[in-house]
């Protein structure tokens, strides 16, 4: 199924449109002190997607982010990748070659493999997974989750992860239409929402690092009224601050600030690469929120990656369902608004490499002892 397994250079990396696979990405986690590889591999089309008399070859590659948990041991962490997508009854029988593939390119010390992987969930192709209202039910338990995973598999060593580090539910807008019929497509109350921004004089610029510690107040605000994991001020920096202009996957990032009479009432991350505009990080204030500066704030990320070429735009992370009780909800009911396509994707799944310590890593992590490895 694979033939041509190398190592090649981090800036080699084919252009993606899925940021956490691209060049930049490895420069932003360089900047914070964590190393990645880049392998290149073929595959034969007949082999991926069952298709007898294609004997051509797809050219692609993975970029794998090496994070040490102790003095001793390290994971290797694919993020949203790899990109190739096998039709599903070959994912698994990939997957397993892939990691075997890579055993000789990782460091001795390496417990597993982690996949988060972007591959479409088969259990939302399925419409028994879907209630009479067209809301998706979910995935089955993880043990029929792992079956069917395995199932053309040698070795069955596929595991479903306790949970996924990167969301794995999102919506995708499809900018190849005009700006009316983006509006057009909103819910009503966004589309009145966005106006009423303009309206009451909400206007949004774009900031470089200058606006790091704007970004960081209103991200604090955010994360104390949400109890959310702070994340460092370097992780933004890193962010807005690394370079991959000389690769073959650079990414153009934009840090936005929605404000009005110069008080900064909301903020997020644009970050465009290839076709693709994504939705990043996000925060808001907790101040004059009737002036809907959020909706002008994401109105403005949608219309500048249609400008920049984009034909889609990531709205990066949502709840699975309109369930209330999902911690990620709000950010359902505020982002399905802009219209798109809901997708679910499969999300982490591990390869171990040392089942004896695997089994202990994650014992680690259901005891949340474990290590974050994003």
């Amino acid at each position: 199924m694979l033939s041509n397994v190398h190592k090649k250079e981090v800036e080699e990396l084919y252009a993606t449109p899925i940021l956490q696979q691209t060049a930049f990405w490895s420069a932003v986690k360089k900047r914070l002190g964590t190393n990645s590889i880049a392998i290149n591999f073929n595959s034969r089309k007949s082999a991926l997607y069952g298709v007898s008399d294609d004997r051509s070859s797809l050219y692609s590659d993975v970029l794998i982010v090496l994070q040490q948990i102790n003095r001793y041991y390290s994971v290797a962490y694919v993020p949203y990748g790899p990109e190739l997508e096998p039709s599903d009854e070959f994912q698994g029988m990939f997957l397993e070659e892939l990691s075997e593939s890579l055993r000789s390119f990782l460091p001795k010390n390496c417990i597993l493999i982690r996949y988060d992987l972007c591959w479409e969930s088969w259990w939302a192709k399925d419409k028994d997974y879907f209630d009479e209202q067209g809301i998706w039910k979910g995935e089955p338990d993880t043990p029929t989750q792992e079956f069917r995973f395995n199932f053309s598999t040698h070795n069955w060593n596929l595991k479903k992860a306790h949970s996924n580090i990167l969301p794995a539910n999102t919506i995708y807008l499809n900018l190849t239409t005009g700006t009316d019929t983006l509006l057009k497509r909103m819910k009503p109350k966004t589309r009145y929402n966005i106006g009423l921004a303009h309206r009451k004089g909400v206007t949004v610029k774009s900031m470089g690092l200058d606006g790091i510690h704007i970004w960081y107040e209103i991200y604090k605000e955010t994360a104390a009224r949400n109890h959310i994991l702070l994340n460092d001020l370097k992780y933004f920096q890193a962010v807005l601050s690394a370079r991959a202009d000389d690769t073959h996957s650079p990414a153009d990032v934009n840090l936005l600030v929605a404000e009005k009479d110069g008080k900064p009432l909301a903020a997020m991350f644009l970050v465009i690469t290839q076709n693709r505009g994504s939705y990043l990080y996000g925060a808001s204030s907790s101040t004059e929120r009737n002036l809907m500066a959020t909706y002008a704030l994401q109105w403005e990320a949608i219309c500048r990656s249609k400008e920049a070429g984009c034909t889609e735009y990531d709205m990066f992370g949502i709840s699975p369902s309109p369930d209330p009780q999902h911690p990620l909800y709000g950010l359902y009911k505020f982002k399905s608004g802009f219209g798109g396509d809901i997708y679910h994707s499969l999300g982490c799944w591990d390869y171990p490499l040392d089942k004896d310590l695997y089994t202990l890593f994650r014992a680690s992590e259901l005891n949340s002892q474990g290590y974050h490895i994003s």
